[in-house]
């Protein structure tokens, strides 16, 4: 119980359950609207969406700040290629949450002539440049695990591998399957990376379809983001299991 109000008393566990509670209506809506009997109760999921993302934005008002220290501390990464993506990914959330504070401040009438599509698209768009760089991180770290275990197989003796090393020795990287397998074995070891490349292939479905990239629909958007919210209440109830930047 102590841990639950400590994960509720912080913005990022309140958004999350917001979210995971916004995407399940959205989910659960697209499941039943083409029902009969389920017109007031597919409503009432749409209003609870629009509710909770509403929230959302309040929520996120001041995370331009964060994202933009966030972006500093990377600055200071020793590899180039994880401190390049990480800096333009939280420099491109900032701006994602500029535009979001915009469209918050339409959506409440306080600026009621801003052009919401316009500042809707710049948003998405901003949202989607900062999880590219995000899996490009993710594969960045996959690519250089993968050549950890490629030169581990080639300097270690037969007589001094333990375990783990015995079975990514098993594993050739000479063909799809094989090259496969070696990634399953490494993301099985590195739970946090798989997580973390699951949450951001997971967000990468609502962008893609806003802007006509990959359209989807509100099934598989909300199907996603569950997924992606899911993932992210577990990362912020179990720290370790967060990809260390």
């Amino acid at each position: 119980m102590e841990a639950f109000v400590d994960f509720t008393n912080r913005s990022q566990g309140r958004d999350q359950l917001f979210r995971a509670t916004q995407y399940t209506c959205m989910l659960l809506s697209y499941l039943l609207e083409h029902k009969a009997d389920k017109e007031k109760l597919v409503m009432k999921l749409k209003q609870l969406e629009s509710s909770m993302s509403s929230g959302r934005k309040m929520f996120r008002l001041g995370n331009t700040v964060h994202a933009l220290v966030a972006a500093r501390r990377t600055t200071q990464l020793p590899d180039v290629v994880p401190r390049f993506c990480l800096t333009t990914s939280n420099l491109t959330r900032a701006l994602y949450f500029i535009c979001d504070a915009v469209l918050w401040l339409r959506s409440v009438g306080l600026q009621p002539d801003i052009d919401k599509e316009k500042w809707r698209n710049w948003a998405t768009k901003c949202y989607y440049s900062s999880l590219l760089m995000n899996l490009a991180r993710d594969w960045y770290e996959i690519s250089w695990r993968l050549e950890q275990a490629v030169q581990k197989k080639k300097t270690k003796e037969n007589s001094s591998w333990d375990k783990e090393d015995q079975e990514l020795n098993c594993l050739k990287c000479d063909s799809l399957p094989s090259f496969l397998l070696l990634l399953f074995q490494i993301l099985k070891r590195h739970p946090p990376l798989l997580l973390d490349m699951v949450k951001n292939l997971c967000d990468l479905s609502s962008p893609l379809d806003t802007l006509g990239i990959y359209k989807t629909n509100p099934g598989v958007i909300g199907f996603c983001g569950l997924i992606s919210s899911l993932v992210g209440i577990l990362m912020l109830a179990s720290p370790h299991l967060k990809l260390k930047q």
